[in-house]
């Protein structure tokens, strides 16, 4: 008989949920009502850490545009920094017409950090 694994990469699934629902502007009610569920059943997956089934499993995630490979293959092996993966996450939900202003940003951030490594 296999024995069953734990899949730690799943531990972070109901914070996420949460942190995009809160990105989204979405009530726990609004949300639950598009996946189909109870808001209290929600409540469980963002709280307790409660494992949907698949199916709610993939609305949420698709929902909440989450980056479904997060889950899938192990966090630890991920090069990136848990601030990379969140800021990912937020670009994966910003609105396209917000983008200019990221990305402005961006550019003046490394157009300072380009003149910090000329002077040194």
């Amino acid at each position: 008989m296999r024995k069953s694994r734990v899949c730690s990469s799943l531990d972070k699934l109901g914070g996420d949920i949460k942190s995009a629902r809160t990105a989204l502007h979405l009530t726990r009610r609004d949300l639950a009502e598009q996946v189909g569920i109870d808001p209290r059943y929600l409540a469980n997956i963002e709280n307790s850490g409660s494992m949907p089934s698949l199916p709610i499993f993939y609305e949420l995630v698709r929902i909440c545009k989450l980056p479904l490979e997060r889950y899938f293959f192990d966090v630890e092996k991920c090069d990136e920094s848990e601030q990379r993966q969140r800021i990912n996450q937020k670009l994966a939900i910003c609105n396209e017409e917000f983008l200019p202003v990221v990305e402005g940003t961006l550019d003046g951030v490394l157009q300072v950090q380009d003149e910090q490594k000329q002077k040194e």
